[in-house]
């Protein structure tokens, strides 16, 4: 008999969907109650069935709704929806466990897998001793305008994840069954009661603090689980590593509090204000870990031998209690949570909330700290006591080699015409003859070199410089005092966006050397400056752009100082929003494919740092298949990507969850890095026939964004951007400049728009008209090649596989209730039947090229979350477009706008990597 393998699942959906039923009951009353019940009824009905009378009947009861009861339904459906998330994570988790209990062949994404696919193609241990000798895996937390999740409510979803991990792991006795029922219960009423919204909106330090929950939840713990993984699965392959432990090669990066691309708030003040609340998350976690750890190891001298260093250690604590004279592990790691406290006022201005009992020296920096934790280490380990110092020792030395004393990178960006701006302003006062604005390329180089070679500074403190200019150079002196306080690993890149030649690049190496960032004597810099091309044509030129700037003997002397290695940073969204879907991911492909050769040629090392949003729209999908379908040689064991919004909650609000999406990130990178046959160069003929089709994708999707006469107004109409703006998530504002002009709109709300309304266009609009072209170009071979493509090519493969998950999250017929916001009959009748003709060309060529005969039949999974949500998703839409025209027709009552606000909570939460 086959097992039910999703019912534990349908269980817990069922529980968490009972116990919210009976809060609204018991909160709100019966009719309330009965409402909600016969909505869910009703869109279950429709969508299991595609019963039409059901749908009529549910759009007739949702929209007699009254204002109250609108506000009832939209808050219990948006809570629907973030349970089923937290009961499909620890489904996952369940099935995780599954596997491993039942000792099943290591599953694609795991780390075991990735090893044993290394050996299985030829690697040996030499090899996987390398790679991890020099790779660098770097998640990075970025804050954007569709982060809708509050922190508060994200530790009510983690009370909750934690009860149902206790029913599911543990043979609970009666009594304790009802004592989690009733924590349950408890749990799903205080997030019911929990506000979902923020009244005010949030600045960049509320950003910063969310970002560090994370660090809190996940990040501190397990990644250190996840470095004791790695080093126990080499060893258990005989792979070689040194002292059996692992360079840090994992690091969780961040741009909240650095990055200024668009966002106004971001200042010096709030970048030293970001650094110390880092600090502080790392030393807290240190300083508790220390104490516990103090408490634990209670060796005695007469029953266990241990080091002279251990020993000088003790001697030097300043612990002299007689209860502990003879227990020199105890009076050792005294000294060191008194020299840790010490480092900690030291570098914060205030003392831990747990003082140390005497002042003692600081340390110098997180080494020093590590150096002491090695001489407890290393006397457990030759002494008898090994096992101890596998324990919480282990985590703790890894932790600290991970986080140092500033817990996370923070990444410096900003736009390249502000770098020019300044540059221009401070050529011209040094010498009011140059007007760098009106060079061209060749002589701003020229211009650039001569100023980056000389010590002589251009700035001057006695000149009143402009603001913009003043608060730049401010932000950059503050990176120089962050370098000192907390070490060069705190800041240690410059980030510019829209990067389009290597005057941008010169621009900023220039204004590092300004900030004593980079020194022209040694030479060397600081800091890593770091391109990112966006657009279709900066991407275009991007090798050209590199193989220039690696021609300069100035800059190739620096980098010198970086170990030869130079990062490239793509962007995913802002390419998609300019070129759409199909042309922004080839395009993204090329411009690896040239990188490659570029740095080959030059003898540099690449790493790629890739945009990518959560959503297929923003470069999104799932990240393990993504990075295996990186072009030959794109991946060299070093990679970096953005982890965005909404997303971080879905990756690691849950710290088991977490350390799964870690190790897909290490398991993936491994396994691309050292599989020579992981992604083969493609076919000539592929090559031409994904060319063709990006040119025909690129016209169709210009020619209704950008050539459409009307369609910004229809966009702005027909989607919530308009509320996403007012709504207080994020402290970025919507769009770069006070317009709204697609072309000035940020990428980021941009999909997001298209997702709230079920269209998703930014994830597959041009697709079906460039088969369709195609087709007809080449009748007798055209389909036979692109099917042959999808097999053998796993960048189309992948391409098709993300545009199958967001079309199959669309809905035409709820998108066709937001086209009627439109206030234009004549626009919207344009440009909606316009859409919907795409999507259809679209949804055949997808099936056509794949055999598939529906959506999602190669996902069960994805096909499970759909059924299981969507029923919850619909009456969120149909509601959230009736306050949508209220509101737009004038009505100022703060319960709509509220609830418009907590539909878009709800209904991000329901389409998760695709919102």
């Amino acid at each position: 008999m086959n097992q039910d393998k999703d019912l534990p699942l349908r269980e817990d959906i069922r529980l968490l969907g009972r116990l919210l039923g009976d809060t609204v009951r018991d909160q709100r009353g019966e009719s309330a109650f009965d409402l909600v019940e016969r909505i869910r009824q009703l869109s279950v009905r429709f969508h299991r069935d595609d019963d039409t009378e059901a749908r009529k009947a549910l759009e007739t009861t949702l929209d007699a709704l009254s204002r109250d009861q609108t506000i009832d339904v939209v808050r219990a459906f948006s809570y629907f929806s973030h349970l089923a998330n937290i009961a499909e994570d620890q489904h996952h988790i369940r099935r995780t466990r599954a596997h491993l209990i039942k000792g099943s062949a290591p599953r694609a994404g795991s780390l075991a897998h990735a090893i044993d696919h290394a050996f299985d193609n030829g690697a040996d241990a030499r090899d996987l001793q390398g790679f991890f000798g020099t790779a660098m895996v770097s998640p990075v937390l970025t804050a954007h305008p569709t982060e809708v999740q509050r922190k508060s409510i994200l530790n009510c979803q983690n009370a909750i994840a934690r009860l149902l991990d206790e029913r599911d792991r543990m043979a609970l006795t009666p009594e304790e069954t009802d004592e989690n029922d009733a924590a349950l219960r408890r749990a799903v009423l205080t997030l019911w009661q929990t506000r979902m919204l923020r009244t005010a909106k949030l600045s960049v330090i509320d950003e910063v603090a969310n970002g560090l929950s994370y660090y809190e939840t996940t990040f501190l713990r397990e990644v250190p689980r996840l470095y004791a993984k790695v080093e126990d699965t080499l060893q258990a392959h005989d792979v070689p590593t040194a002292t059996n432990e692992l360079p840090a090669f994992l690091r969780i990066g961040s741009w909240i509090g650095g990055d200024r691309d668009g966002n106004p708030f971001v200042t010096a003040e709030v970048l030293e204000k970001a650094l110390s609340m880092q600090s502080r998350t790392a030393l807290d976690f240190y300083l508790d870990e220390i104490w516990t750890l103090s408490s634990q190891l209670s060796l005695a001298d007469r029953l266990v031998s241990s080091s002279d260093a251990l020993h000088a250690l003790a001697d030097a604590s300043g612990d002299h209690s007689l209860h502990r004279a003879d227990e020199p592990y105890r009076r050792a790691l005294a000294g060191i949570y008194g020299r840790l406290a010490t480092s900690y006022e030291a570098l914060l201005g205030t003392q831990p909330s747990r003082p140390a009992a005497s002042r003692a020296e600081p340390y110098a920096n997180a080494a020093a700290l590590e150096a002491d934790l090695d001489i407890i280490h290393a006397s457990l380990e030759n002494n008898g006591s090994a096992a101890l110092a596998r324990g919480r020792l282990r985590q703790l030395r890894r932790a600290v080699k991970v986080f140092g004393f500033h817990l996370a990178p923070i990444d410096l960006r900003q736009n390249s015409d502000v770098h020019e701006r300044m540059v221009a302003e401070l050529l011209q006062v040094a010498d009011p003859s140059i007007d760098y604005l009106s060079m061209d390329e060749d002589a701003r180089i020229d211009q650039l070199l001569k100023e980056i070679v000389t010590p002589r500074p251009l700035y001057s403190p006695h000149v009143a410089y402009g603001e913009e200019t003043q608060k730049e150079l401010a932000i950059l002196f503050a990176a120089r005092r962050a370098h000192e306080r907390f070490g060069p690993a705190a800041l240690p890149n410059y980030i510019i966006s829209k990067t389009d030649g290597v005057s941008d690049m010169l621009e900023v190496a220039l204004l590092l050397k300004e900030a004593g960032l980079l020194d022209p004597r040694a030479p060397s810099l600081a800091m890593n400056v770091i391109p990112l091309f966006e657009t279709i044509g900066d991407l275009q030129a991007a090798g050209r752009a590199m193989d220039r700037l690696f021609s300069l003997p100035a800059y190739m002397a620096l980098l010198g100082s970086r170990d030869m290695a130079q990062e490239v940073m793509l962007g995913y969204s802002d390419s998609n929003k300019d070129g759409g879907f199909l042309t922004s991911g080839w395009e993204l492909y090329k411009a690896e494919v040239e990188l490659v050769e570029v740095f080959a040629r030059h003898g540099i090392r690449l790493r790629l740092f890739h945009g990518r949003g959560g959503s297929v729209g923003r470069g999104g999908g799932p990240s393990y298949e993504a990075i295996l379908a990186q072009p030959g040689g794109a991946v060299q064991g070093q990679i970096r990507l953005t982890e965005q919004g909404e997303v971080i909650g879905a990756k690691y609000g849950n710290p088991e969850v977490g350390r799964r999406n870690l190790e897909v990130l290490v398991a993936a990178t491994l396994q691309a890095s050292l599989d020579k046959d992981a992604a083969p160069a493609p076919r000539p003929e592929y090559m031409e026939a994904m060319q063709r089709l990006s040119d025909l994708a690129f016209a169709a999707y210009r020619s209704l964004v950008y050539e459409t006469p009307g369609f910004e107004n229809y966009f702005w109409e027909s989607t919530v951007i308009t509320e996403i703006a007012d709504l207080n998530i994020g402290s970025r504002p919507a769009s770069r400049k006070k317009s709204t002009a697609i072309e000035d709109l940020r990428a980021i709300p941009w999909v997001f728009s298209w997702a709230q309304c079920r269209l998703m266009l930014p994830g597959w609009y041009g697709f079906g008209s460039a088969v369709e072209a195609f087709l007809a170009e080449r009748p007798d071979d055209g389909l036979a090649l692109l099917q042959e493509m999808a097999r053998g090519w796993s960048f189309f493969a992948t391409t098709l596989s993300n545009m199958d998950m967001v079309l199959s999250k669309s809905d035409l017929g709820i998108a066709s209730r937001y086209s009627r916001l439109v206030k234009d009959e004549a626009l919207r009748a344009a440009i909606f039947p316009r859409i919907c003709e795409e999507h259809a060309h679209t949804l055949k060529a997808l099936l056509d090229i794949t055999g598939q005969e529906e959506l999602l039949a190669g996902n069960p999974l994805l096909r499970r979350s759909i059924h299981n949500r969507f029923p919850y998703l619909d009456p969120l839409n149909h509601v959230q477009v009736e306050l949508l025209r209220r509101h737009r027709n004038g009505a100022e009552d703060e319960r709509i706008r509220r609830g418009i606000h907590i539909a878009i909570n709800g209904i991000a939460a329901g389409l998760r990597n695709s919102g």
